[in-house]
């Protein structure tokens, strides 16, 4: 936050040249005036491009299409296909759960993949006495869609309950969950055919959790580290 949109395009070439798979946007970097969005997309597609080129492999960056209406969102996701992006990002809970829906149902006729971050969520689910809880807010996620999701580390800066964060875990990918109280699972809950959505494990973690991350999360998840 707070590099112009060619030194943060470079930023992200360095990353996927040395070794990464994907970058991404944080939650704040919007459209601010030191770097509105449309030049970062640019940059940005530059970069993946050129590391694509010079590595072969498969690279993309999460570009964040949250925007103060849901026209505007559906225009930097025009633009981030135009420009052959394979992945955006939107903050699901600001920018609600009707233009996430509709961002989900473009995403999956358009080819392209959907991270989720849960910007605000705390100021929902962080008070044990009101609120509501994140087990919830992971259901209606996957009720609107999505591909990835923010789930909490369980380690490192974001350290949760293990067996909570087990339980929204299995909410995501699972097709049928049985009741288990230990996990915050309080009756059966079978999705039937609705897609699962990918946890992400992201805030404050580096390697030396890598151990801890890939016991409690498995194969089938992101770690985001930085």
């Amino acid at each position: 936050l707070g590099l112009s949109g060619k030194n943060y395009g470079r930023a992200c070439y360095e990353g996927l040249r040395g070794g990464l798979d994907f970058t991404k946007d944080d939650e704040n970097v919007n459209s601010q005036p030191f770097m509105r969005w449309r030049q970062r997309f640019e940059f940005v597609a530059e970069a993946i491009h050129k590391a694509e080129a010079e590595t072969g492999e498969r690279k993309g960056h999460y570009l964040n299409v949250t925007a103060p209406t849901p026209e505007e969102m559906y225009k930097r996701a025009e633009f981030a296909k135009e420009l052959g992006m394979p992945i955006i990002m939107h903050d699901y809970l600001t920018g609600g759960f009707t233009a996430n829906t509709g961002l989900a149902n473009w995403c999956r006729d358009n080819g392209i993949l959907l991270h989720i971050h849960r910007a605000m969520h705390a100021v929902l689910d962080r008070n044990p006495r009101h609120g509501i809880h994140f087990r919830v807010l992971t259901k209606m996620l996957r009720l609107s869609g999505g591909d990835h999701l923010h789930s909490g580390t369980v380690v490192g800066k974001l350290e949760g309950d293990r067996e909570a964060t087990l339980g929204w875990i299995d909410l995501m990918r699972d097709s049928y969950i049985k009741e288990d109280r230990s996990r915050g699972i309080f009756f059966d809950q079978d999705w039937a055919h609705m897609p699962g959505v990918i946890p992400v494990a992201s805030g404050g973690i580096h390697v030396w959790h890598m151990p801890a991350l890939v016991s409690i999360f498995g194969d089938d998840s992101v770690l985001q580290f930085g």
